[in-house]
């Protein structure tokens, strides 16, 4: 039955881009994870749509991946199809004042091409280590912005495989979350709307929050960027380090000492060390200050 659905999957997108049994260590920022069934990599919204087709006809669960910057997957690995979009389907255009970008365009790349247009809005998301499909999912932000402060619309795929066209009003992005989220549609492409404005201005203000980025974010080490959502009238990061947890371990996973809003991967990191260190802190934060913590990080795969 595997091969069968590999051919499938092969006369579909060519076998340079199908991949079995491919490790998701190798695509996630927290490298760590198990084996993917199927890692797809398609070039196009048709080949999107064939993948889905597939997907349904075989009864296969599917997860689309941007850069895997907010995502731990399971030691056991996923049991389905991983359709990663950011190698292949990641055109930046700009036309004016709006940039017009695939879905696995790099948030860096964006805020480069803003910079180079002299537009300004987007300098808040250049640090951010993801792709635009997963940005415009999460409402991903940073340093005061979010992407529905600066996001026209956005292309998505439903679960039929229906090509849509959503504006921001309709996305209904919320704090991490959206109608992309919430109805399981994944995002193709994304408009976005600035303003111009002084290129000199632009580069110091992404220079300056580069650096504050660097001095506070321990980027030296694997991680899933900011563990936590930020609980209401609270600072995740501020609860855990009063909570005594700064460098707590478990396994290879650590609060990282320098910004305890982040957990890190010391080198040998299992998934379970992350989720055990995760359980671990929501239970001593709650028993300090009565305070749940809500994980911001996505799961991928069997955690039982």
């Amino acid at each position: 039955m595997r091969q069968e659905i590999k051919n499938k999957f092969c006369s579909l997108l060519g076998e340079e881009k199908v991949l079995v049994h491919e490790p998701m260590s190798s695509h996630t920022t927290f490298r760590i994870g198990g084996a993917a069934d199927y890692f797809l990599l398609p070039e196009s919204v048709e080949e999107v749509k064939g993948i889905l087709a597939v997907c349904k006809e075989e009864e296969l669960p599917y997860f689309i991946l941007g850069n895997g910057s907010n995502l731990l997957v399971s030691d056991k690995g996923y049991q389905g199809v991983v359709i990663q979009m950011f190698r292949n389907m990641n055109e930046i255009r700009v036309e004016g004042t709006e940039i017009h970008a695939q879905a696995g365009a790099l948030l860096s790349g964006i805020a480069a091409a803003a910079k180079n247009a002299s537009l300004t809005g987007f300098e808040f998301a250049g640090g951010i280590p993801g792709t635009l499909g997963g940005a415009v999912m999460m409402n991903a932000g940073a340093y005061g912005g979010e992407m529905k402060d600066v996001l026209k619309s956005a292309t998505v795929v439903d679960g039929e495989g229906n090509v849509r066209k959503l504006s921001v009003e309709e996305l209904n992005l919320g704090y991490r979350t959206s109608l992309v989220k919430t109805a399981g549609y994944f995002v193709l492409e994304a408009e976005i709307s600035l303003e111009k404005g002084d290129q000199e201005e632009i580069k110091a203000q992404m220079k300056d929050l580069t650096q504050r980025r660097t001095s506070k974010q321990p980027l030296e080490y694997p991680s899933a960027g900011s563990t936590f959502k930020r609980p209401e009238g609270y600072f995740a990061g501020k609860l855990i380090m009063d909570s005594g947890l700064r460098g707590y371990r478990v396994g290879g996973a650590q609060i990282s000492e320098k910004h305890c809003g982040f957990v890190i991967n010391t080198g040998n990191a299992t998934a379970q060390d992350v989720c055990q260190l995760i359980e671990d802190v929501k239970r001593i934060v709650y028993e300090k200050f009565g305070v749940m913590l809500e994980p911001e990080v996505r799961f991928l795969g069997d955690f039982s």
